[in-house]
């Protein structure tokens, strides 16, 4: 009976020490009053991102430019892996390709990894090649952070993260995919992207 009684109250203990540093962590995570927020509408559901302008200026201005004029209104989620990420705002429902500004800097290196639930922006071999498509992550993406200034492992932007809305994700990354009109990896019903607009 004492022995019961010790290992309940070493548990309870336990479970008093732990609490706080796990607080800590969720807070930690928790989303910045002071950082911008994008709220993007689909046809699935709701998605709410942060960005970084401190670690990204570069992206987090081409991005936000993209959404106040209204360019990612009508897009879709045109790639999705299940285990890998999604990826839209460059085509329409037609899979036509949206005109785009000219391609950024690449701000790969600013210490942001591609973790689940984070937002990066999608380019071609090319290191400095993204415009306006991006992706989210939903898997630990550690191959596509930047490692060294090469076109092989300069890595993909991380500018923001989903904050809000990750079921709505983890819906678009489970939708049936396959080859449209010459695309791979594509959803066989659209996901659409109805408005993406800054709210913060």
């Amino acid at each position: 009976m004492t022995r019961r009684l010790f290992l309940t109250l070493q548990a309870a203990l336990l479970g008093f020490l732990i609490s706080p540093l796990v607080h800590a962590q969720a807070q930690s995570e928790a989303p910045s009053k002071s950082l911008p927020q994008v709220l993007i509408e689909t046809n699935m559901g709701t998605i709410v991102m942060e960005l970084y302008p401190d670690k990204a200026p570069i992206t987090v201005e081409n991005f936000l430019a993209y959404v106040n004029e209204g360019f990612y209104d009508g897009t879709i989620f045109h790639r999705v892996i299940p285990n890998f990420m999604v990826q839209g705002g460059g085509f329409d429902e037609n899979l036509q390709k949206k005109i785009t500004r000219a391609p950024i800097q690449n701000e790969a290196n600013n210490g942001l990894r591609n973790k689940i639930g984070m937002v990066s922006m999608a380019r071609t071999n090319d290191p400095h090649s993204a415009s306006a498509q991006f992706f989210i992550n939903v898997a630990q993406n550690s191959f596509l952070d930047f490692r060294e200034k090469t076109d092989r492992a300069y890595g993909y932007a991380v500018f923001g993260r989903v904050i809000q809305g990750m079921k709505v994700v983890n819906q678009i990354r489970s939708v049936k995919t396959g080859f449209k009109n010459g695309f791979g990896d594509v959803p066989m019903e659209s996901v659409i992207i109805e408005k993406a607009r800054q709210i913060k």
